[in-house]
């Protein structure tokens, strides 16, 4: 159902604030560069430290933005919190989203059968589809093979995001679930194995600063065309192992504010990416000659 290029989005903000003008100019960047789905309010969202009428803001603009484009809008809706979570799907739904990305539950450490009641009450409770999101390093819990298969089997629960770099999983729930069912990278450095292993696509953080490259990536996957699907991966790995450095979004944030597109500001418990992870970026950046690429593509613009 999903497939190919999704941005998980920054937030940006300015002095504590969401910054509106600068959303505006993020979104506008990844669908004039050929992104195939966006995804605001996730984890590079910093959802966590987001109220509920900045959700609605960000999830309003975002559907507004790609009306016509059949550009789907994946809004993060998890918590770990099953009342807070159907509460947000809500929202979603109503604001006009596509779909909801909901994590595992984080701090309470669900068992699987915990896990499997948490997705389905939100399931059950809200007419949307809905992306699984599996990312054991922030969660602390990691959900099996079996209970990801188990929720496939639900009618509206049709794709998963996956963030273990065990892409062994990608093909063991390729074999057992739905057809349509999409399985989705969580990690920029592995999209291209999870492909191979008979992926659909990836959820990117990178692509907030590269999109049209990362697109391009997905693209010549889907074209066959091997050598370019090569030559994107080479260019494009600096920058994927740059940017999570320190965690992430602080780098990535660095990064869009040396295009210009938003300030490097984050909220706490998150501080600026260190001198180290800005020197990282720059380095990153001095490789796959973004910067300048961005530079000329302004100057042909304006000039």
């Amino acid at each position: 159902m999903f497939r190919g290029l999704i941005t998980a989005l920054v937030t940006p903000f300015t002095d504590g604030e969401f910054d509106a003008r600068a959303f505006e100019k993020i979104l506008a960047f990844q669908i004039e560069n050929g992104s195939h789905g966006i995804v605001p309010c996730g984890t590079t969202g910093e959802s966590p430290t987001l109220d509920e009428d900045e959700i609605r803001t960000i999830f309003d603009m975002s559907v507004a933005a790609v009306k016509g484009r059949k550009i789907p809008v994946i809004a993060g809706t998890g918590s770990n919190s099953t009342r807070k979570s159907v509460a947000m799907t809500e929202m979603a739904k109503q604001c006009g989203a596509d779909a909801a990305l909901i994590v595992v539950p984080y701090y309470n450490k669900p068992t699987q059968d915990g896990m499997y009641a948490h997705f389905k009450a939100i399931h059950d409770a809200v007419e949307i589809p809905i992306v699984l999101y599996n990312v054991p390093g922030r969660t602390g819990a990691e959900m099996s093979v079996d209970t990801v298969c188990r929720l496939a089997e639900l009618p509206r629960i049709v794709a998963l995001k996956d963030a273990t770099s065990d892409m062994s999983r990608t093909t063991a729930i390729k074999s057992r679930v739905k057809g349509g069912f999409s399985i989705l990278s969580g990690e920029d450095a592995l999209a291209g194995a999870c492909l191979a292993q008979g992926g659909d696509g990836c959820i990117s953080v990178t692509s907030n600063i590269a999109p049209q490259e990362c697109a391009d990536f997905q693209n010549a996957w889907a074209a066959g065309d091997i050598q370019k699907f090569q030559a994107l991966q080479a260019r494009l790995m600096p920058l994927h192992k740059a940017l999570f450095v320190e965690t992430s979004p602080s780098p990535v944030k660095y990064a869009a504010s040396k295009l210009g597109l938003c300030s490097d500001e984050v909220r706490l418990p998150l501080v600026s990416a260190s001198p180290a992870a800005r020197s990282a970026v720059d380095r990153a950046f001095a490789e796959s000659g973004l910067i300048m690429e961005r530079d000329s593509a302004t100057l042909r613009r304006h000039g």
